[in-house]
């Protein structure tokens, strides 16, 4: 902490400061409450997508021989686009998905198994979680790194600036209290002296 200047000046921009950290600290609890509550969510929701995934991922098992078939996969299904829009959650830019978009090679349903509509079908349900899954996560990091400042901007206004705000008015209030004394005293003195000098004359 600073040296406090002991003086009426300083101790009304102490007193102005002290006012200031203490209508901004609200402000901040109520931010760092929307974040945590907005991360809650949001990790709810990932986990939700995260178990789709994995039950999607599990019903196709008994499909994994059929991919052993030679035939040629590659190119058949691609994400040509993800669509996302930017939403503002307590001051911060987040990324949300809207849609995705994917292109598939055209193929002859005489010449392919019956099961690859299906198995295209799948994989873009896959893709389509991952993508969600990716911005989820994107979503928890951009929030959590937000909340890791405002938790600190709070601790700085409740540990630091308020305490050191109160202090330094305290300080100097007595130091004043001190020099307003001695005045009164100083003033006791010399009229006392005054009027001895006048009785004595």
């Amino acid at each position: 902490m600073a040296a406090v200047k002991l003086t009426k000046t300083e101790l009304k921009k102490r007193k102005d400061a002290l006012r200031r950290y203490r209508r901004y600290l609200p402000t901040l609890l109520l931010k760092k409450q929307q974040l945590q509550m907005v991360i809650r969510q949001i990790e709810g929701r990932l986990a939700d997508e995260t178990r789709k995934r994995r039950e999607l991922a599990d019903g196709a098992a008994p499909w994994l021989e059929l991919f052993a078939e030679p035939f040629p996969f590659s190119d058949w299904l691609r994400v040509a686009r993800v669509e996302t829009e930017p939403a503002n959650i307590a001051g911060v830019e987040i990324p949300m998905f809207t849609s995705i978009a994917f292109t598939t090679a055209g193929h002859d349903l005489f010449l392919t198994p019956t099961w690859v509509d299906a198995a295209l079908d799948l994989f873009a349900g896959l893709a389509r979680l991952d993508v969600e899954i990716g911005l989820r996560r994107r979503q928890v990091e951009l929030l959590a790194a937000e909340l890791r400042v405002t938790s600190q901007r709070v601790n700085l206004f409740e540990k630091v600036k308020i305490p050191e705000a109160i202090e330094s008015i305290r300080k100097i209030n007595i130091y004043l209290g001190d020099q307003q004394t001695a005045a009164v005293v100083r003033g006791k003195i010399a009229k006392k002296n005054l009027l001895r000098r006048e009785g004595a004359a």
